[in-house]
């Protein structure tokens, strides 16, 4: 199972999580993240990261009461008995770029009320560099946090892979260039 290596509060996130009652549903994003088996070829770029995401999302959607949205929004949503919500980012596509835009997807839900606080999820710097060029990561989600959202109750989670494997298939891109 893949294991989390690292995690960043920013702005009161634990003590918002601890009064608002969210603790169990960070113990679920943590369980979504680690849920499933993990082996990727340990060569840089080897792997693609669909897989990844789908495997994640799959945990996810077997958890009670989460919601997906699936474009222009935060990934993933869930409210606690009192109604504190805690929004989730899942970003391991090839395209850093995307890291941005679910920073401030969580910011836009946390400033309009929508969310109590918010968590990104990504790679951590090791596990990065054996999945596609551009993958976000750990320090990456740092930067854009620590540039955009420092100010907001928000905790980015990084993962690691549990063992080495073969390649993961990576996404097929510029079918029609040949």
């Amino acid at each position: 199972m893949p294991f989390i290596t690292d995690r960043r509060s920013y702005n009161g996130f634990d003590s918002k999580i601890d009064r608002l009652g969210l603790d169990e549903l960070v113990a679920e994003v943590d369980a979504a993240t680690t849920g499933f088996r993990l082996e990727v070829q340990e060569s840089r770029h080897a792997n693609g990261t669909r897989q990844i995401r789908e495997m994640i999302d799959r945990q996810f959607g077997e958890l009670d009461a989460w919601r997906k949205i699936t474009v222009g929004g935060v990934d993933w949503t869930k409210a606690n008995e009192q109604k504190s919500t805690l929004g989730v980012e899942i970003q391991v596509s090839g395209r850093s770029d995307l890291l941005a835009v679910d920073v401030l997807h969580l910011r836009e839900e946390l400033i309009g009320g929508r969310l109590d606080a918010g968590v990104i999820v990504v790679p951590d710097n090791e596990l990065s560099r054996f999945l596609t060029d551009r993958t976000p990561n750990l320090s990456a989600a740092i930067r854009h946090v620590e540039s955009r959202a420092s100010d907001m109750a928000i905790q980015i989670i990084a993962f690691a892979h549990d063992a080495a494997g073969a390649a993961l298939d990576k996404a097929i891109t510029n079918l029609g260039k040949r």
